[in-house]
C-alpha cells in the first residue's frame, strides 16, 4: 500500500517527535482521512526496523478489525494477535496486539513488555487520572517504564476539559495535523453541503450536565409528532437522489417513531440500530445498508452507535435530528458522510438540531472554555433556501436572497465569525458615504516609508480602511500608481505627502461602492473593488491646496498599529 502524501508526513512526524523529545505525540487526520494506514506503518517499522513490540488500543470492534486488515495488507510478516471479547479471541506474545480497551484493561501486565502503544480515538482517554485507557497505561509503564504513547484521533479536545494535549495529560503535544477542509480541495474527502430542517427547534429550556444535554430532555424536545412528520418529510424530499441516508436520532423512543413514519407516511423501508441491538441482527442490518440497491436499506436510523468505527463511504446524507452541546460528536456525525465512493458528488448535512450554527465549520469547530456558553454563532441560516453560510455573507452563494442590511451592532458579531468550512471567502459590497485621505506614519518606525490612508464611510458610523503605497518601491507603488490612474485625470504624485493633498483638493473621483472581502480566520477585512463616479477635471493650479501639514508622528486617528496589514 502506497499511502497518501499527507499520512507519510504523519508518520515520520511522529519519528521526529520520538526523536527530538520525550514526552508523547498526537496525530490528527479527519474522519475518513485515513488513520488505519498510519498506524499500521507505524507496527510495521516498530517491529521490522527497531525490533520493538506494539499495542493498537480501541473502543469498539470495529477499528480493531480495520486495523487488522490494513495491517495484513501493508506488513503480512508481521505476528498479530487480536484480544477483544466481541471478537472472541485473546491473543498474547504477539509483536502486535491489537486489543478492545474494554477486555485488556486490567491486562497490561500479561502482554509482558511493550515499547509503544498506539490508541485509535484518542480523544476517548480522560483527562482525569482514572478509566480505563490510563490504568493500562499506568500498568504498562511499571513493565517498560520507557513506554510511549501515540494518539491518533479527528477531534483532540473533549467538552469538558479542552485539548486531549497537555504537560500533566498521557498524550502531550499535536505533532501533525491536517485539516478537512484541506483534504477535500486535495479530493480525498467528499464536499460537504449543509441545511436547516424547515422545523425549528429551541433548546433553550434544556439543561447541561456534564457538557452535555440531559438526554431524556432532548428526546422528549425532539419525539413531538410534528417535527418528527416535519423531519421525515424533508429526508425524503432531499434524499430522493441520494444513495444512503444516516440518521442519528434523539433516542431509542425517538428513533422508532422516525421509522414508523417513514414506512408509514412515506412507504421507505429505514434499518435502526441502538446499543440494545443484538449483535447478529446488528451486523444484518448494517450489512444490508452498506450494500444498498435491491434488498439493501437506503435508509439507517441510529442512537449514538455509528459515530466511529462505521465505515459506509457511499453515505451521501446526514440528517442530524438531534441537537449537542458535543463538538467532538457532531463532528464524529458530521464525519460519517466524509468519506469518498464512486459515483459520489457531495454528502448532504440536514440539520434539525442546531449544530451547525451551535459549533461552525467541520474543520475549525469552536471550543469554548468549560463552562463557557457564550461566543457569536458562526454561521446564518438562508430565509429563503434553509442553506446554512458563512456569517458574513449578504446574498446567499445557493440562490441569491439578499439579506438586509445589518446594523452596526450585528454586522460586528457577524464579521468575527468563520464560514461553515474555514478558509471560506465572503464579500459584501457596501455604499460609501464618504471618503476621507489621510497621512498614515507607522509607530515606533520612523524609517518605514508613509503610506496613504484611505477612509470609506458607510452606514451611520462604519468604516473601512485601505492603504495605497505611493512612498514604497517595486510592486506596491505599480499597484499606487494603477490605483491612482484609475481615479485621476493628474499626474501619479510623487510622494504620499502630495496624494493626500491632491486628493483633499478635489483630484480623485468620487467612491460610490465599495466591495469588502473577509476570509474566514483572518484577522482583517479587505476593500477588494470599487464603484467609482466620473474623474473630474485637472485641478486649474496649485492655488487653494490645502498646507501640506502632515498628521504628528505616532497619530492614525485612534487606528492602533496592529489593526494595520503591514
Amino acid at each position: 500500500m502506497i499511502l497518501r502524501p499527507y499520512q507519510s508526513d504523519a508518520v515520520q512526524a511522529v519519528y521526529e517527535h520520538l526523536r527530538a523529545r520525550d514526552d508523547n505525540p498526537c496525530v490528527v487526520i479527519p474522519t475518513g482521512g485515513g488513520k488505519t494506514p498510519v498506524i499500521a506503518t507505524i507496527c510495521r517499522d516498530a517491529v521490522t526496523h527497531w525490533g520493538g513490540r506494539v499495542v493498537i488500543l480501541a473502543h469498539v470492534k470495529e477499528l480493531l478489525e480495520q486495523a487488522a486488515e490494513k495491517l495484513r495488507h501493508i506488513a503480512p510478516d508481521v505476528p498479530v494477535g487480536i484480544y477483544s471479547a466481541g471478537l472472541k479471541r485473546k491473543d498474547l506474545g504477539y509483536a502486535v496486539t491489537i486489543a478492545g480497551i474494554q477486555s485488556i484493561w486490567k491486562k497490561a501486565c500479561d502482554l509482558g513488555k511493550v515499547d509503544l502503544i498506539l490508541v485509535d480515538e484518542a480523544h476517548m482517554v480522560p483527562a482525569e487520572d482514572d478509566g480505563m485507557y490510563r490504568q493500562f497505561i499506568a500498568d504498562a509503564r511499571v513493565v517498560n517504564p520507557h513506554v510511549r504513547i501515540i494518539g491518533l484521533t479527528a477531534t483532540p479536545y473533549r467538552m469538558k476539559s479542552g485539548s486531549i494535549c497537555g504537560a500533566e495529560n498521557i498524550l502531550n503535544h499535536v505533532c501533525y495535523e491536517v485539516g478537512v477542509r484541506e483534504l477535500i480541495v486535495q479530493c480525498f474527502l467528499s464536499p460537504l453541503k449543509t441545511k436547516a430542517g424547515l422545523q425549528k427547534i429551541s433548546t433553550d429550556d434544556l439543561h447541561v450536565r456534564a457538557g452535555e444535554f440531559i438526554a431524556s430532555e432532548v428526546e422528549d424536545l425532539m419525539d413531538k409528532d410534528g417535527l418528527v412528520e416535519g423531519a421525515c418529510a424533508e429526508i425524503i424530499e432531499h434524499t430522493k437522489d441520494r444513495s444512503a441516508t444516516l440518521i442519528f436520532s434523539s433516542g431509542i423512543r425517538h428513533g422508532q417513531h422516525i421509522v414508523e413514519v417513514l414506512k408509514a407516511k412515506h412507504g421507505v423501508e429505514c434499518g435502526f440500530v441502538c446499543g440494545d441491538t443484538p449483535d447478529g441482527v446488528r451486523a444484518a442490518i448494517l450489512g444490508r445498508f452498506r450494500a444498498g440497491g435491491e434488498g439493501g436499506l437506503k435508509y439507517l436510523c441510529n442512537v449514538n452507535v455509528l459515530t466511529t468505527g462505521f465505515d459506509a463511504p457511499h453515505i451521501d446524507c446526514v440528517a442530524l435530528v438531534r441537537p449537542t452541546m458535543s463538538p467532538g460528536l457532531y463532528y464524529q456525525m458530521v464525519g460519517r458522510g466524509f468519506r469518498l465512493h464512486p459515483g459520489k458528488a457531495d454528502c448532504l448535512v440536514l440539520d434539525f438540531g442546531g449544530n451547525v450554527l451551535r459549533h461552525g465549520p467541520v474543520d475549525a469547530i469552536r471550543i469554548n472554555e468549560p463552562g463557557d456558553g457564550t461566543g457569536e454563532a458562526p454561521a446564518k441560516e438562508c430565509p429563503q433556501c434553509h442553506a446554512l453560510i458563512a456569517a458574513g455573507y449578504q446574498t446567499c452563494p445557493q440562490c441569491g436572497h439578499v439579506f438586509p442590511e445589518p446594523n452596526k451592532q450585528k454586522h460586528e458579531a457577524e464579521a468575527s465569525t468563520e464560514g461553515i468550512l474555514s478558509g471560506q471567502t465572503t464579500r459584501e459590497e457596501h455604499h460609501v458615504s464618504e471618503t476621507t485621505y489621510h497621512v498614515h506614519f507607522k509607530r515606533g518606525d520612523p524609517s518605514a516609508p508613509l503610506t496613504m490612508r484611505v477612509e470609506y464611510r458607510v452606514g451611520f458610523n462604519r468604516y473601512f480602511r485601505e492603504w495605497v503605497c505611493f512612498d514604497h518601491t517595486g510592486y506596491a507603488r505599480t499597484k499606487a500608481e494603477v490605483w491612482w490612474r484609475a481615479r485621476s485625470v493628474e499626474p501619479v504624485p510623487g510622494s504620499t505627502e502630495e496624494a493626500v493633498e491632491m486628493a483633499k483638493a478635489g483630484a480623485l473621483a468620487p467612491i460610490l461602492h465599495i466591495t469588502v472581502e473577509k476570509k474566514a480566520g483572518d484577522q482583517f477585512e479587505r476593500v477588494v473593488a470599487h464603484r467609482l463616479g466620473d474623474k473630474p477635471p485637472r485641478l486649474d493650479s496649485d492655488e487653494g491646496l490645502p498646507d501640506r501639514t502632515p498628521e504628528p508622528a505616532g497619530m492614525t486617528h485612534g487606528i492602533p498599529d496592529d489593526e494595520i496589514p503591514f
